[in-house]
């Protein structure tokens, strides 16, 4: 998630470049392939009962936004997606981990399973709530950053883009709750009364991904291409 699917970013940047000015008959199927893309790739994570499809799911919906950035091919479009593919890396590998940690010690990524969880792990609750606000891109996150330069980008391309965008936006923040309230909210399955504690690996693992994401906020320009 953090490394792999940027590739795929990097191998588009440069060979959208090679292609500019892009020629209309294939600009338009690929744009219109990432935006409907965000849609039904968002609309997919409401309905998961697999924690880990969930969060998979999720990282294509986000992709798809860089992809649409990158295909614009403007100063404003590259940075947006350099910032987002950096700041997803970061905030997927994240969720990836918490997932990690509940299935060590439930054995199970069903979410109706691993209800009630911040009753055992109120520290790791806490990771989960930041990792999803993160994935929300709520602020002061860099993913704000990264999603409004793109939004922007892709309504200065084409108004109607931004109803597609927005909806894509909402459902993000909807299937982030609906992952932070069926895995810590409820009550605690009978079966998993006695747990193992959470290590401080562990938390230093999450520390290590989410400190970054507040911390470049402060000088984004050391990610987004614009030093200047």
């Amino acid at each position: 998630a953090a490394i792999l699917l940027k590739l795929g970013g990097y191998g588009l940047i440069r060979i959208s470049s090679m292609l500019n000015p892009h020629p209309p008959n294939l600009m338009f199927p690929i744009m219109v392939l990432a935006l409907w893309g965000i849609l039904m790739t968002s609309s997919i994570c409401l309905r998961q009962t697999d924690l880990k499809a969930l969060i998979a799911y999720s990282s294509v919906s986000h992709m798809g936004l860089v992809t649409a950035a990158i295909i614009v091919q403007t100063p404003w479009s590259l940075t947006g997606a350099m910032t987002l593919m950096i700041a997803h890396g970061l905030t997927s590998s994240a969720l990836f981990a918490l997932a990690n940690t509940n299935y060590e010690r439930t054995h199970t990524r069903t979410l109706l399973l691993v209800r009630g969880l911040q009753l055992a792990f109120p520290l790791m609750s806490t990771w989960w709530l930041l990792t999803n606000l993160t994935n929300m891109a709520m602020p002061p996150t860099i993913n704000l950053l990264g999603e409004l330069f793109i939004i922007s980008t892709l309504f200065n391309w084409s108004t109607p883009t931004i109803i597609i965008t927005g909806i894509g936006t909402l459902i993000t923040a909807t299937y982030s709750l609906y992952m932070f309230l069926m895995t810590q909210r409820g009550s605690i399955s009978t079966q998993f009364r006695l747990l193992p504690p959470t290590h401080t690996r562990e938390h230093l693992t999450l520390t290590l991904h989410l400190l970054p994401l507040g911390l470049l906020i402060m000088k984004p320009a050391l990610i987004s291409g614009l030093f200047t």
